[in-house]
């Protein structure tokens, strides 16, 4: 009973100088403004985080917006949602993962599209979250200039909160961001075999 009584006291103390910790850094966060987000890393969650995020907005009856660089030959369940759900403007670059297309000039022409689309998107002040999905890639791949993307950023209005998510983000774009994610991946079920599950993957 000794022993349990002092991991107890010892428990008690430690979450109470956590509390109290957490307390300062809580009463230090007093400002407001629109976040830029991050989610890069070869891990699995990148993009189903953004859409995490933009449920949650959804659920405060925010304005959303999703485009989708990269992706698109598959019919996802938040393609299928959002497209249904009145509080959100979905665009779509429409053509599938690079090593499907396999044509570097059209996947600049659809990603230019796409990109047009987000610029327009970015200046409208009406709009509460804006998830960039895979705009990561598109950078990496030099469909996009991240100049650009820089830049749009920069001129957003002040409360709108903007996610870009893929792989290989632009040490620009990191610069810029106010929070970065870096998802890892030690281990995928996709390297034992197992294909894309429906609801889980797509």
């Amino acid at each position: 009973m000794s022993d349990e009584s002092d991991i107890s006291k010892r428990h008690k103390e430690e979450m109470q100088a956590q509390k109290e910790a957490v307390g300062d850094l809580v009463a230090q966060a007093q400002k407001d403004k629109g976040l830029i987000i991050v989610l890069t890393g070869d891990g699995k969650g990148k993009s189903s985080s953004g859409f995490g995020m933009a449920l949650r907005c959804l659920g405060h009856e925010m304005k959303v917006g999703v485009i989708q660089f990269i992706k698109g030959k598959w019919k996802t369940g938040e393609q299928k949602f959002c497209q249904q759900h009145p509080g959100v403007t979905y665009h779509q670059m429409g053509a599938g993962f690079t090593w499907d297309t396999q044509d570097r000039e059209a996947d600049i022409a659809r990603a230019e599209s796409c990109w047009l689309e987000t610029e327009k998107m970015l200046q409208d002040p009406s709009f509460d979250f804006i998830l960039i999905d895979e705009i990561n890639v598109a950078t990496s791949f030099d469909y996009v200039d991240a100049s650009r993307v820089v830049e749009a950023l920069k001129k957003k209005p002040e409360g709108m909160h903007v996610v870009l998510t893929g792989r290989n983000a632009h040490p620009d774009i990191l610069a810029i961001a106010d929070t970065v994610s870096v998802i890892e991946s030690p281990k995928h079920a996709f390297n034992d075999g197992i294909r894309a599950q429906k609801g889980v993957e797509f």
